[in-house]
C-alpha cells in the first residue's frame, strides 16, 4: 500500500554510524553501562551519579561525557574515579555525546542517563531481571516521576502526561502482558513488585508520536548495535523521538509500567525548555516522513490514522514558525496539513493569521492578549463558587 506521505525522504546522510569498534563483541557479562552526557552541569552532575552508584545492581560503569563543559565539570567527575570515566570533547550537541559514550560502553546493557535526572536505587536491577527473563526484548523502558529543581515531586506517574501519544496508542491493548515484575524479579521491592510489564512491537505505535523517555532506557548491546547511534543532524531538542522509534523497528520492546526515574523539569538549560519548540517541531516532522517512507508496508495504522498524523505534524511546525516570525514557511506547512485535514478549524484559523499583513497580525495579536488577561482577571475576581458554576 502507498502511505500518503507528502515527499519522498532519502535517509540521513548525516546519521551518525558508530565506529566499527564501538558495541564489538557482546560486552561485559551482566555489566550495564550507563551513559551520561552533560554540559556545564557541575553543579548537578553528582547527584546523578550518585544515583547510579546506589544502585542495587552493583554491576555497573558510568561513562560520563563533557560535550565541552566550561565550568568545573572534569574535576567533579574525575574526583570520583571507577567505575566512573570521564570522557572530554569538543563540543558538539547532545546526541553526538550519547554516541561519543555507546563507543566507550563495555557492558552488555547500556542505560541512558541525562545529567540532571536521578534513578531510583532499583531501577537497573528491575531493568535487568525484565531483559534476562525475555530474551526476545532488545529494550526496556519506566515510566518516571516529575520533580522541579527542589526536588519537590509534581506528578508520580509522569510518562502519559508529557507523552500524549500514549492515549492514542494504548500501549496495554496492543501489548502482550507479561505479568507483573515479581514473575522475573521475585525479590522487587513490595512498592513496585505489581507493577506490569507490556512487551510486543511497537514500531506502528511509536509512529503516533514518542512512546519512550531516554532517561528510563536500558538496551541490550546487540540491540544498540543494530539501531545505531542518534542522528546528530537532529538538533537542539527532539532528537531522541527517530533513535527510539528507530530502536523498535528492529524488534520487540517492553515498558515496565513503574516510575524509576526523578525527572528533573523546568531548568532553562533543558532540551525540553519552551523556546526550543520549533526544533522540537522540525525534527518530530522529520522522523515522521522519514519511516512512513522507510516503514511502508509493516505499518499497521488506517490510512486515515496516517493522514492525521502527517496533519498534525505540518500543523505543529507551522504554527512554530508562525509564532517564531516565519510567516512563509508557516503558510507552506499549514497549507499541507490542511491537505492532509480539510476543513481542520484550527488549521484554517492558523493559515489565516499566517496570510495576514504584519501589522494586521501584530493587531490579533495583542487582542489575543487582551482577552487573555481579561478572562484572567475575571477569575481571579469571581468566588470559587461562580468559577465551579460557570464551568
Amino acid at each position: 500500500m502507498n502511505w500518503p506521505v507528502a515527499q519522498k525522504v532519502l535517509c540521513c546522510k548525516r546519521m551518525e554510524h558508530l565506529e566499527a569498534a564501538a558495541l564489538g563483541g557482546p560486552g561485559v557479562p551482566g555489566m550495564v553501562s550507563v551513559v551520561v552526557p552533560t554540559y556545564n552541569r557541575a553543579r548537578v552532575v553528582p547527584a546523578t551519579i550518585d544515583s547510579v552508584l546506589a544502585q542495587t545492581y552493583s554491576n555497573v560503569e558510568v561513562v560520563v561525557v563533557d560535550d565541552g563543559s566550561r565550568d568545573e565539570t572534569r574535576g567533579v567527575v574525575e574526583a570520583y574515579g571507577a567505575p566512573v570515566r570521564y570522557v572530554h570533547q569538543a563540543n558538539s550537541g547532545v546526541s553526538a555525546a550519547r554516541n561519543r559514550g555507546f563507543a566507550n560502553a563495555r557492558g552488555e546493557f547500556i542505560a541512558l542517563l541525562d545529567s540532571d535526572d536521578q534513578f531510583l536505587p532499583w531501577k537497573l536491577e528491575a531493568q535487568v531481571r525484565v531483559l534476562r527473563a525475555h530474551p526476545e526484548v532488545g529494550m526496556v523502558w519506566t515510566d518516571m516521576v516529575a520533580v522541579n529543581e527542589r526536588g519537590d515531586v509534581l506528578d508520580e506517574r509522569y510518562l502519559r502526561t508529557f507523552y500524549d501519544a500514549h492515549a492514542l496508542a494504548r500501549l496495554e491493548d496492543v501489548c502482550e502482558h507479561a505479568g507483573p515484575l515479581k514473575h522475573a524479579w521475585p525479590g522487587a521491592p513490595a512498592d513496585v513488585a505489581a507493577a506490569a510489564v507490556y512487551m510486543g512491537d511497537i514500531f506502528s505505535q511509536m509512529l503516533l508520536g514518542n512512546l519512550v523517555h531516554t532517561s528510563t532506557v536500558v538496551l541490550r548491546r546487540d540491540r544498540l548495535r543494530l539501531a545505531g547511534g542518534f542522528d546528530t543532524s537532529l538538533t537542539h531538542s527532539g532528537e531522541d523521538y527517530e533513535f527510539h522509534l528507530r530502536t523498535c523497528s528492529h524488534g520487540p520492546v517492553a515498558l515496565l509500567d513503574a516510575s524509576s526515574l526523578l525527572y528533573r523539569i523546568g531548568a532553562a538549560d533543558q532540551l525540553t525548555a519552551p523556546h526550543l519548540g520549533i526544533h522540537r517541531a522540525r525534527n518530530n516532522l522529520t522522523t515522521v516522513l522519514r519511516w512512513l517512507d522507510r516503514g511502508a508496508g509493516r505499518i499497521q495504522l488506517s490510512p486515515r490514522t496516517v493522514r492525521d498524523r502527517l496533519a498534525e505534524s505540518f500543523r505543529w511546525v507551522g504554527e512554530a514558525e508562525l509564532e517564531y516570525g516565519d510567516r512563509g514557511r508557516a503558510r507552506e506547512h499549514l497549507w499541507k496539513a490542511l491537505q492532509y485535514q480539510p476543513g481542520h478549524r484550527r488549521t484554517a484559523m492558523l493559515l489565516f493569521f499566517a496570510c495576514l499583513p504584519r501589522v494586521a497580525l501584530r493587531a490579533a495579536r495583542g487582542a489575543k492578549r487582551l482577552a487573555r488577561r481579561a478572562v484572567a482577571a475575571a477569575s481571579a475576581g469571581s468566588t470559587p463558587r461562580a468559577r465551579s458554576a460557570a464551568g
